[in-house]
């Protein structure tokens, strides 16, 4: 018979005591994408298809720049928690870590792109 500790039982099942903030971060940017969502689609609907001239003078304006840069950030870190918090349910061990580490990579290299691009675009 194994004798486990209290702590050794519940290791990995119990509370880390920072689900809450999760959730509050969650769904502060989920209020977030809820108005800039629809902004982001204002501003980019109208140059969909249109020439890469026509494009480029639309985001050198501050309005659409700031938009497309906002709506990346918070939906790269609402996507960021949310498959970590996927990840963490349903993995274990170090692919665990691996996973959550590539996810992040990602995240951030997605964001960093999309800010690249638009910056790229607006100056």
């Amino acid at each position: 018979m194994e004798h486990l500790t209290d702590r050794k039982r519940a290791e990995g099942r119990g509370s880390a005591r920072s689900g809450t903030l999760h959730h509050i971060a969650m769904m502060i940017s989920a209020g977030a994408l809820v108005i800039l969502v629809p902004l982001f689609l204002i501003v980019v609907v109208p140059v969909i298809g249109a020439a890469h001239a026509e494009v480029a003078a639309h985001f050198a304006r501050p309005f659409p720049a700031l938009v497309a840069a906002l709506t990346i950030v918070v939906a790269m870190h609402h996507f960021r928690g949310g498959v970590e918090m996927m990840i963490q349910d349903y993995w274990q061990g170090m692919t665990r870590k691996l996973a959550i580490l590539a996810m992040i990579l990602l995240s951030y290299g997605t964001a960093a792109a999309g800010l690249y691009a638009i910056a790229r675009l607006a100056l």
